[in-house]
């Protein structure tokens, strides 16, 4: 998540004028046609608009967050736990008696695990078609069982890149975790033991 008031250079208390004349000096280094770079202008943009919103700065300022200005990876990670929050939400065991942030960092976890199983599956797969091929005798003229059993081992190679790029989504989301805690009424705790 980019910090607005990190990337203007500002106070979090800083008023409109304040604001503004922050942008304006920044912007004229940073803007593509003075020899700036685009990711960074636009980021100062993003900044700058989202503390010229009363509403957008109250939220960001009450949450730390904002969607414009969120990672991308940050964005996977948050669906990621939005299914959870849904889970523990719809939990009916009492509020207080279990400890739903363990219960999604466990989810969390269990997911890699699977991931990764699903992973070395199909690996085996893929090392399978590959000694076939090289055992398999070549037609003369068009070789289209090569050419489909090529196509097959391309295809499960696609297939673990996206299981290792949701790995990396799931542990953004673990990651997402770090600092929260969660308090168990003791009642509750000395009932279930």
């Amino acid at each position: 998540m980019i910090d607005p008031y990190d990337t203007l250079g500002v106070a979090r208390d800083a008023d409109a004028a304040q604001i503004k004349t922050a942008y304006r000096r920044r912007a004229k280094n940073a803007h593509p046609d003075t020899g700036g770079d685009v990711d960074t202008f636009a980021k100062l943009t993003m900044s700058y608009e989202l503390l010229c919103d009363p509403v957008r700065r109250k939220v960001f300022d009450e949450t730390g967050y904002d969607p414009t200005l969120a990672d991308t990876k940050d964005l996977e990670g948050l669906l990621v736990l939005e299914g959870l929050i849904n889970d523990f939400i719809l939990d009916e065991r009492e509020p207080g008696s279990f400890d739903p942030v363990a219960a999604m960092r466990r989810k969390l976890t269990d997911k890699i695990v699977n991931v990764r199983f699903h992973i070395l599956e199909l690996e085996r797969h893929r090392a399978r078609i590959r000694n076939h091929m090289d055992r398999i005798g070549r037609r003369p003229e068009t070789d289209f069982l090569g050419s489909m059993m090529r196509a097959r081992s391309e295809s499960i190679t696609d297939a673990i890149g996206k299981a290792e790029a949701q790995i990396e989504t799931i542990e953004q989301a673990y990651q997402m975790l770090e600092g929260y805690s969660y308090e168990i009424e003791i009642e509750a705790k000395s009932a279930a033991e």
